[in-house]
């Protein structure tokens, strides 16, 4: 099954990374006033769908659907759901994180709709990846500058953090103490996250803003 990537409204300033994630193959579906990145991103969509109240509908020859203004979904909740009853379960979302931290948090939390539906689903910007860590370990290589883990459901439990500058073992992190913030891999290792109830969000930055390492 073809993997489906969600291009939105947010500003990119790193074409050439988020260039670096796609693939060939790749369902490209763009949201409203995601189709801003069209041309840099040298890509032709899919799919795009909005209510074109920050983007004209530029009346392709494309699948377009155009929704209301007044509605319960974002442009971006409805084209996840689109594209989940078309059967993808593997998803990739850009563009998706900016000023607006109702907007963005609103699309990190995709994710954990994701997750809840079985499927995978990541979140790429100009400087990081964002992905769950749930029912499977997940590995951190050594090229990302550093990583952090933050719970946005309920507790983790058993939380387990190994070739890290700082580990942990069976820990648990709870909502209201974030303690998981901006850790490192070991040189020439790869660090392993896992955890034995919950879910937590991995922030993997491969390279900080300026200013802002720590």
């Amino acid at each position: 099954m073809r993997r489906c990537v969600i291009i939105g409204g947010a500003p990119i300033g790193n074409y050439s990374r988020i260039k670096s994630k796609l693939r060939p193959d790749d369902f490209l579906i763009f949201c409203d006033s995601g189709l801003r990145h069209l041309e840099p991103l040298g890509v032709q969509p899919d799919l795009i769908v909005g209510d074109f109240d920050s983007a004209q509908n530029p009346h392709m020859a494309v699948e377009t659907i155009e929704l209301p203004t007044v509605k319960d979904d974002t442009d971006t909740v409805f084209a996840i759901k689109t594209a989940l009853a078309r059967g993808f379960t593997d998803f990739l979302l850009v563009g998706v994180i900016g000023a607006r931290l109702d907007h963005t948090l609103g699309n990190v939390y995709i994710l954990l709709m994701l997750n809840h539906r079985g499927c995978t689903g990541a979140i790429d910007d100009d400087y990081s990846t964002m992905s769950l860590v749930s029912r499977e370990p997940v590995s951190i290589p050594d090229t990302c500058s550093f990583f952090s883990l933050l719970n946005i459901e309920g507790s983790a439990h058993g939380v387990t953090i190994q070739h890290a500058k700082y580990l942990l073992d069976n820990a648990e992190i709870p909502p209201e103490y974030q303690y998981g913030v901006s850790n490192e891999v070991l040189p020439g290792e790869t660090a392993v996250v896992s955890l034995r109830e919950g879910t937590l969000l991995l922030i993997q930055v491969d390279r900080p803003p300026e200013g802002q390492r720590v």
